[in-house]
């Protein structure tokens, strides 16, 4: 039982957390005195999402699951699955900005929104966002920065020096999960830039990333990449053996973010599309100007 409950920490994002969750709950509060009684029980709903999403944050950060994760590579990969994929796809479900806008004082809120979507020194600020929000941007984003943390130099890096580690690879994991999610799911007043088949082509094509670099971590290698690992002292377990299973993790848990969402998309391709699942697959491979299967031309 010492592995549940020693060796937890007091992580700075525990104060983010509680600062953001009193805001949650007071603008939900707050937008419950003008709404209609359903849309206070939908946000009552999409409230249990958040409270989800902080909690898998909060384990991922501050729970033993940090501290052994500096000592197992395989505990490091559970605590990168939380931070990139369970803890964003939560927090994004609750669609929690209407309500921490509304839980900011008026004044507050509106000297906010003036400042950031009118004011020119926000222009920049402006720009960055229309980029970050384009189609394609926050899957390529988490893809690359799944890729780059696991560069040994990168992640040995990240290991020996606690702010890069904390502020840089965690918080790069965060929001590049929350920018991911955003392109697949609803999360008013934000909604996916991605079609349809697009976000089937996203959720596949970062499933193979997540593939190939479990399998270049243990099948296409005979060695540890991360020298962090190597002779910690009490550590019986291999390197290289808890190397590959960090990656066989990594594999695994790729399909359990990845089956139900493709499962939803898909369903939602199939009902929008008058064809049913044929006509999703022609507008999927493009070949809807071709004849179909067994069928003869005819002049």
């Amino acid at each position: 039982m010492s592995y549940v409950f020693a060796h937890w920490s007091l992580d700075p994002m525990v104060a983010i957390c509680l600062v953001l969750t009193v805001l949650y709950e007071r603008g939900l509060a707050n937008l419950a005195r003008r709404s209609v009684p359903a849309r206070v029980r939908r946000r009552r709903r999409a409230s249990y999402q958040w409270y989800g999403g902080v909690a898998a944050l909060l384990v991922a950060v501050d729970s033993p699951i940090d501290y052994w994760g500096d000592r197992y590579f395989f505990v490091h990969m559970i605590e990168h699955v939380l931070l990139m994929f369970i803890a964003p796809m939560l927090l994004v479900g609750a669609a929690p900005w209407l309500p921490v806008a509304h839980g900011l004082p008026v004044r507050w809120r509106r000297r906010l929104g003036r400042a950031l979507l009118l004011s020119a020194w926000s222009g920049p600020l402006r720009g960055i966002g229309r980029l970050l929000r384009s189609p394609w941007v926050g899957v390529a984003l988490l893809n690359l920065d799944m890729v780059l943390w696991h560069v040994p130099a990168l992640f040995n890096l990240a290991e020996r020096n606690t702010m890069v580690h904390v502020v840089l690879m965690h918080g790069s994991f965060l929001v590049t999960g929350v920018l991911f999610w955003m392109e697949l799911m609803d999360s008013h007043p934000f909604h996916p830039r991605l079609s349809l088949p697009a976000q089937i082509g996203a959720i596949l094509t970062t499933n193979a990333v997540m593939f190939v670099l479990a399998m270049s971590m243990s099948i296409f290698t005979a060695t540890s990449w991360y020298t962090v690992y190597d002779h910690l002292p009490g550590i019986r377990f291999s390197a290289f053996a808890d190397q590959q299973l960090g990656a066989a993790i990594l594999w695994i848990c790729g399909d359990f973010w990845a089956t139900p969402i493709l499962i939803k998309v898909v369903r939602r391709v199939i009902d929008e599309e008058d064809g049913g699942i044929s006509a999703m697959l022609e507008h999927l491979l493009h070949r809807a100007g071709l004849p179909e299967l067994g069928g003869t031309s005819r002049p």
